[in-house]
């Protein structure tokens, strides 16, 4: 609301400067910008902070860190936590090597002792033999695999919370970090080096300021004079009756009108209500946050 009514100020100002004269703008305002204040993820000492009022910043722009010395020890200490378990993991070839040995021996016994029984130079106790021996070596291995399995099983699942713990750890380091996120010019600093910082301290307020908005107001009488996306004059002081002259491009007009003080004349007639208007300009470097701005809807 306060912003609005400095605005309208502005509005009165602009209208009584005319002295009752014809006016060669149909609408004024004051330009404005999208500000986006950046604040910090994480907690901790403000260790690096390369920022100034008035630079300006690219998008993903490194710009400072905070503190992460405790996070980064705890990573390593759940690294090395994982680091025990898995050494714990059992190798499962090298585990059943020996009986896989004794029964390729097995194996071989026993066709042994098949070719001997055909030849009628073993029992019929030999052969049983040689099979059991076979059958019961494949079931310990079987036995043994199946054990080693549950116990890889179990170990890698007590892997897993500290992998997630991790990705955690990891998550709130690059939140330590202090990224730009947009093109833009900063224009209030809120931090120094060395500060101690919590999550959702505003570091710096940015905007982007090569193309700023107008926003102006205009009267009911005026709606079909506009629409959006419609090309129009911008014009602003430079002083001693020097303008500047920018072209400009509707992008929004409010659905809704605000009433407006007595005092402001409108091109027909005196009126109670306008409707605000946001003009998109080019900013060739003379613009500024703030500065007063005249519309003219076309060049008649």
């Amino acid at each position: 609301m306060m912003k609005a009514s400095v605005l309208l100020f502005a509005i009165v100002a602009l209208f009584a400067s005319c002295n009752n004269k014809e006016k060669e703008f149909d609408a004024a305002g004051a330009f404005e910008s999208v500000e986006t204040i950046v604040s910090t993820e994480s907690s901790g000492t403000l260790m690096k902070f390369d920022v100034e009022e008035g630079q300006t910043l690219q998008p993903n722009q490194f710009i400072g860190y905070v503190d992460s010395m405790q996070l980064y020890y705890r990573k390593q200490q759940l690294e090395a936590q994982i680091a025990s378990t898995t050494s714990q993991i059992p190798n499962i070839p090298v585990q059943v090597a020996a009986l896989q040995s004794q029964l390729t021996e097995a194996q071989k016994n026993q066709e042994r002792v098949k070719n001997l029984f055909k030849q009628n130079a073993a029992t019929q106790q030999q052969l049983d033999d040689a099979n059991t021996q076979v059958d019961v070596l494949i079931k310990q291995i079987e036995a043994q695999k199946s054990t080693l399995g549950i116990s890889t099983t179990t170990l890698e699942k007590n892997v897993a919370p500290l992998q997630k713990q991790i990705d955690q750890l990891n998550d709130q380091l690059l939140k330590c970090r202090i990224i730009n996120p947009i093109h833009g010019t900063v224009l209030t600093k809120y931090a120094e080096d060395h500060e101690v910082v919590i999550p959702g301290k505003a570091l710096y307020k940015i905007a982007e300021t090569d193309t700023l908005i107008l926003r102006a107001y205009i009267t009911g009488a005026q709606l079909n004079q506009i629409k959006l996306g419609q090309k129009v004059n911008v014009r602003t002081d430079k002083g001693a009756k020097q303008y500047g002259q920018y072209s400009g491009t509707v992008y929004w007009i409010s659905d809704k009108s605000e009433f407006t003080p007595k005092t402001i004349p409108t091109k027909d007639e005196r009126a109670d209500l306008v409707y605000a208007i946001k003009v998109r300009v080019i900013n060739d470097g003379y613009l500024k946050i703030g500065m007063y701005g005249e519309v003219k809807f076309s060049d008649k």
